[in-house]
């Protein structure tokens, strides 16, 4: 047996370890997950009817005219064909037409802000079933959840009655993150100052994974979440779980929550301060900021003119971790002026890497500066470090 027959066998066994990988973007439990996935298998189906064919003859051909095979025809003089030319220019043009249709149908009926119309595919949407509404905060490296209509919240943990639909209300205290539960919807992005929204619903009762699919920083890989399908005993259960369990979520006790950390534990608060949400997606939960309502409502009016300069102070929100010290670990930190981790050169080490005792041939006189004239380690802007 030869040599490279040998490796592909050994290559076989690891195919094994694709048993053990989580299908459950092709195999989801909530209708728009389904909705999804079947708008992805759609589309596969109609680009491979044109990839197959061209795969499939381009084989055809390098096999069919060989340099060996001198039955094939050869004629150096053939140039048009009018029957191959519909063949090759129709077909694909019927299947882009068919994916812009189907796209701008689905674009339309996937609209994330769009309200459920149906339970499933077989199931309506039943005229007086009441949403559940959940507040959703991106923190750094957590998720906090407000349930607004039975008063409590939690953190990393997310929970769900089967059958009734999903109002979601998503935002971030800091860095754009995205919220996503691939058993139940596609990811939407939360972002500081903005509210998102997403409607979902989950058809079938079970623990599913939740987590954030855009990198935000050191913690991002465990800013994961369970999200629990109930039926509607076992939601009101927990519902009372997280009310007897729970302390209060102040706003004293929420500006700790939101400094960041890595791998919380799930908390529960069986009350809020009122209009939390609020605060945090109009960025005014710290003391002394102006909501951006409040600013909105300033530029609507025709601004504050020259007065305006006093509220400079309240319209700063970006850098109060780097001030106070507690930013989070990340690949660079421009705003708080301190060197990229990259930057950061052993004990005994020159700027460009270089061991000192040993002297490099025609080094230039600015060695820390690169080919572009940037100097490594520049502080950031000053109007960065207010």
């Amino acid at each position: 047996m030869r040599l490279r027959q040998l490796r592909a066998l050994a290559l076989v066994p690891l195919l094994g370890l694709l048993a053990g990988c989580n299908m459950v973007v092709m195999q989801p439990f909530g209708d728009i997950a389904v909705r999804q996935r079947d708008l992805v298998i759609a589309s596969t189906g109609l680009m491979l009817l044109i990839i197959l064919p061209v795969i499939a003859l381009t084989l055809f051909f390098a096999w069919r005219y060989r340099a060996s095979n001198t039955q094939a025809t050869y004629d150096p003089d053939w140039h048009h064909s009018t029957q191959l030319e519909v063949v090759i220019w129709a077909a694909p043009l019927v299947i882009i037409i068919a994916l812009g249709a189907l796209t701008w149908i689905s674009t339309h009926t996937l609209d994330p802000y769009r309200p459920l119309s149906r339970l499933d595919a077989s199931r309506p949407l039943p005229a007086d079933v009441k949403p559940v509404t959940v507040e959703v905060v991106a923190l750094d490296w957590k998720w906090l959840f407000f349930y607004p209509d039975q008063g409590i919240a939690t953190v990393n943990e997310l929970a769900a009655p089967v059958d009734v639909p999903i109002n979601f209300k998503i935002t971030s205290a800091s860095i754009m993150n995205s919220f996503y539960i691939p058993a139940l919807a596609g990811q939407i992005y939360a972002m500081a100052g903005m509210e998102t929204k997403l409607h979902a619903v989950i058809n079938k009762a079970g623990t599913y994974e939740g987590f954030s699919a855009n990198y935000s920083g050191s913690g991002f890989s465990r800013m994961n979440f369970k999200f629990h399908g109930l039926d509607k005993d076992g939601f009101d259960q927990w519902v009372a779980k997280v009310k007897a369990d729970g302390k209060t979520l102040t706003r004293e006790a929420y500006l700790k929550l939101e400094k960041p950390s890595e791998q919380e534990p799930v908390q529960y608060f069986a009350s809020s301060d009122q209009g939390l949400y609020s605060a945090i997606l109009n960025m005014c939960a710290v003391p002394g900021k102006m909501c951006m309502s409040e600013m909105m409502h300033i530029d609507a009016m025709g601004g504050a003119g020259k007065e305006s300069h006093h509220n400079r102070e309240r319209l700063e929100y970006d850098n109060r971790h780097a001030v106070s010290g507690e930013e989070g670990e990340a690949a660079t930190v421009p705003a708080s002026g301190r060197p990229a981790k990259g930057d950061v050169q052993p004990q005994g080490m020159k700027p460009d890497g270089q061991d000192p005792a040993v002297k490099g041939h025609g080094e230039a006189p600015d060695a820390g500066h690169d080919h572009s004239g940037h100097q490594h380690g520049t502080p950031a802007p000053a109007q960065l470090n207010h």
